[in-house]
């Protein structure tokens, strides 16, 4: 079953699922969560980039992963989000081939996972800190707080905060919001909330606000969700191998 503990590198999270988890069945959509993904399997790195609708993994291999904080992707791999919306490109294509094949070289195929969080924070060590404003808006934005507040608490004009979204986190600061207000509802409905309340906990309009996000960012329906979410072989959205 799919494993998930917190990463060494600060705001990452290191994950794992294993082979043949979830075969037979159908697999949990990976819904958008504001992250990128540093990605192993079968000895080649990837990563996948900032979503803005659902994915679903297809079962049978093992992967390993490092899902990095909404906003750090940048900073590591060196390349803008939006250039990788949507996306699952080999590390090769962003590095070149020959240092992608000696980075996963290093990468024990018994504790994958390891391997990442050495990679990315020798490459963190090396490279720039996520800029200042990104941490505060995303902490601004996951509480539910308004866009425009966001760009004001660190000093961003809104075309000005839309343009370094883009770069940051793979789309504006609207979007992201809506991923992180959506994430946030969703847990509360895996904790049993009901969906008029979850949704007005949340920050939606009301419960058929909720639903049109669900399906416009999830692909499917509230019931379907849930239904899915008590599956013993579903992956946390947010938490899986993005491949």
């Amino acid at each position: 079953m799919y494993r998930e503990r917190p990463s060494r590198l600060p705001g990452a999270v290191a994950w794992t699922v294993s082979p043949g988890d979830g075969q037979g069945r159908e697999p949990r959509p990976i819904l958008p969560d504001g992250c990128m993904d540093l990605l192993w399997s079968e000895g080649v790195l990837r990563v996948a980039g900032p979503d803005t609708r659902a994915h679903t993994a297809a079962p049978g291999a093992a992967w390993a992963g490092l899902r990095l904080a909404p906003g750090a992707g940048p900073a590591l791999l060196g390349v803008p989000a939006h250039a990788l919306r949507d996306q699952r490109v080999e590390l090769a294509d962003l590095w070149g081939a020959a240092t992608a094949r000696r980075l996963a070289a290093r990468i024990d195929p018994g504790d994958p996972a390891l391997g990442l969080e050495d990679l990315a924070l020798s490459r963190a060590a090396d490279g720039p800190a996520p800029e200042p404003w990104i941490a505060p808006v995303v902490r601004h934005l996951a509480e539910g707080g308004s866009v425009a507040r966001a760009g004001e608490a660190v000093g961003l004009a809104p075309r000005r905060l839309h343009r370094r979204s883009l770069e940051a986190f793979g789309y504006g600061p609207k979007t992201l919001a809506r991923i992180l207000r959506l994430q946030r509802a969703l847990a509360l409905v895996r904790g049993g909330t009901s969906y008029a309340e979850a949704a007005h906990r949340a920050g939606c309009a009301d419960q058929a606000h909720l639903a049109r996000e669900t399906k416009a960012l999830a692909g499917m329906t509230l019931g379907a969700y849930e239904a899915s979410a008590k599956s013993d072989t579903a992956m946390p959205s947010g938490s899986s191998t993005r491949a």
